[in-house]
C-alpha cells in the first residue's frame, strides 16, 4: 500500500548506514525475503512485478524495520437488528 517502507540497517565497517525502500504509488508493496546469504527488499506493483530492488548482505544486515502505513479507521458498525 501506498506509503509501506522498510528501514534496513547495514554495517559499513566504520559506522551503520541506513537505506530506506517504500511503495511509492497506489496499489504497490514492499516485501522483504531473506535467502542464500543475502536480504533482499523489493517494491512490487499488484501483479507481483519487481519496481525496484536492493539487495543486502544478511551477514552485513544489523536492522531490518518494516513501518506500515497508517490505514484508515472503519466506523463501528450498528449491531444486527432482531426481527
Amino acid at each position: 500500500m501506498k506509503g509501506d517502507r522498510v528501514e534496513i540497517v547495514v554495517d559499513a565497517g566504520d559506522g551503520a548506514k541506513t537505506y530506506e525502500v517504500g511503495a511509492t504509488r497506489a496499489g504497490r508493496r514492499v516485501e522483504v525475503v531473506t535467502r542464500r546469504g543475502q536480504v533482499e527488499v523489493s517494491e512490487l506493483t499488484r501483479g507481483g512485478t519487481p519496481v525496484r530492488t536492493a539487495r543486502f548482505m544478511a551477514s552485513r544486515v544489523i536492522a531490518v524495520v518494516e513501518h506500515p502505513a497508517a490505514r484508515p479507521r472503519k466506523a463501528p458498525s450498528a449491531p444486527p437488528a432482531r426481527a
